[in-house]
């Protein structure tokens, strides 16, 4: 039997899903076409805030949280928009693309280096 390693999944989520440059992704922050989306758990964000303007829908609920059909549904996440999701680094926005996608959410890209290059780029952030 052959076994993915969670390297080989996310290397095979960047070869499936677009990915965005920090800079690309702070570029389209405010458009009225574009959801910033922060997928990193609760305490993560508690102990660094998020970037200003995005919505907090953590990786392990998202695929509920994108359901239009689930109770726990954020409308933010059908509206239509292209959804730019973000992690710590770039490896659990990438896997929560490609699951949006096969989800047949479009369009859905990830921000490469995550919170990090977010930061580093400008990104303001504001508490969570």
């Amino acid at each position: 039997m052959t076994t993915k390693s969670a390297k080989d999944l996310v290397a095979q989520a960047n070869r499936e899903v677009t990915t965005l440059s920090a800079e690309e992704a702070l570029a389209r922050l405010g458009q009225p076409d574009t959801v910033l989306v922060d997928v990193r758990e609760s305490e993560e964000l508690a102990k660094t805030g998020k970037i200003a303007g995005a919505v907090h829908v953590p990786r392990g609920v998202l695929e509920f949280q994108a359901d239009p059909a689930s109770p726990t549904h954020k409308a933010e996440l059908g509206s239509g928009r292209r959804l730019v999701l973000y992690c710590a680094s770039g490896n659990r926005s990438a896997l929560a693309a490609k699951a949006l996608q096969e989800m047949g959410l479009v369009p859905v890209v990830h921000v490469a280096g995550g919170f990090a290059a977010l930061e580093k780029a400008g990104g303001v952030v504001e508490p969570a």
